[in-house]
């Protein structure tokens, strides 16, 4: 009784915090009309990874509370890609996105090996999308148009993605997924908090 109580919070907080999760990245670039620090790289594979996740979830007719969250994300990742291009002066590639992306999502149910293959894939791509974005952040020293407050929440859901997926499904693929997001998140976050401090010692100081 008590564990079912515990995976209703874990599943409804989970769900609350990813339909505002990317609010305040988007409030971020929006007030500063500059993309600089957010890697339009890690964007990508991330949609990639969002893309394929909840695909394989719904291909293998998983509770749809354990990935209910994944759309919304989706959804606010698509509106930080237009964001990104048009601060970039991009937007004319959000078309191709739009055709790469769709078809990609198509091709993914074809076969069951495809699908499966995907996911096995998918810890590594969404991997190299923290890992971009880091990358990002260590070449341009500066993270104040990137969010650590989005990321902070990100790495709640993971944890709390987790719990969820070890007392439903079991899942060892997506299970190490989860864990993987967690620690990477968590270092994105620390590397933001890093650069946002030293960033504001450097503007006292001047």
């Amino acid at each position: 009784m008590q564990s079912d109580m515990f995976l209703h919070v874990a599943n409804f907080s989970t769900l609350f915090v990813c339909m505002v999760l990317k609010f305040p990245q988007i409030f971020v670039l929006m007030r500063a009309k500059s993309a600089t620090g957010v890697s339009l790289n890690s964007l990508l594979l991330e949609l990639i990874g969002f893309i394929v996740f909840v695909t394989y979830q719904m291909y293998y007719d998983y509770p749809p509370p354990t990935y209910l969250e994944y759309p919304i994300l989706i959804a606010q990742d698509v509106i930080l890609l237009l964001l990104i291009l048009h601060y970039t002066g991009s937007l004319r590639h959000s078309l191709i996105y739009t055709l790469v992306f769709v078809g990609g999502w198509r091709l993914l149910t074809v076969e069951k090996w495809i699908i499966d293959l995907a996911m096995s894939l998918c810890t590594f791509i969404s991997a190299a999308s923290k890992f971009a974005q880091l990358q990002c952040l260590w070449r341009s020293k500066d993270a104040g148009q990137v969010s650590a407050l989005s990321w902070g929440m990100a790495t709640y859901t993971c944890l709390a993605r987790i719990y969820t997926t070890t007392v439903t499904s079991g899942d060892i693929q997506v299970l190490v997924r989860f864990i993987v997001m967690t620690l990477l998140n968590l270092w994105v976050l620390l590397t933001v908090l890093y650069y946002q401090k030293h960033s504001g010692r450097s503007k006292k100081e001047d």
